[in-house]
């Protein structure tokens, strides 16, 4: 049974972050924050799991494609506002970077629609991501070494 989550606590989340060649791996999310905006794989962090641990299970469940974590990039909050002056909810987002080791991304659990991004094509400015997905896609780019 998951325990209830008080509204002014932040909530434990991941992102798998996966590059593969000259892309990464995004989805359209179903659920708020972000719902309908491409980002990356992710979800909250269930009790006693290892974030490493939670963002491979979550991309699985989203997207089931397999890969291995590699090591946590950034972490990032996201807030869900509701139209109030103060946040409904309020996540903290650790983006893991993943090595892809098999399967190609078909849609799942949370997600509307996943796939392969090209890095040139994401942008700061894009009205169709969520914050910060293309700067933290280049920083993953930038932490792969090359083949």
């Amino acid at each position: 049974m998951p325990i209830p989550v008080e509204p002014s606590r932040p909530v434990a989340a991941v992102l798998a972050v996966v590059p593969r060649g000259d892309g990464v791996l995004l989805v359209r999310r179903a659920n708020p924050p972000d719902a309908g905006l491409w980002g990356f794989p992710g979800g909250k962090v269930e009790f006693g799991e290892a974030l490493p641990d939670a963002a491979v299970r979550e991309l699985r469940e989203e997207t089931a494609v397999t890969a291995e974590p590699v090591r946590v990039l950034t972490a990032l909050d996201a807030f869900e506002w509701r139209g109030a002056p103060t946040p409904h909810r309020h996540f903290i987002l650790v983006a893991v970077l993943c090595r892809w080791l098999e399967g190609e991304p078909v849609a799942g659990d949370d997600a509307l629609e996943a796939r392969w991004f090209s890095l040139a094509d994401l942008t700061d400015d894009s009205p169709d991501l969520s914050r910060d997905v293309a700067a933290v896609a280049r920083l993953a780019a930038a932490a792969v070494p090359p083949p």
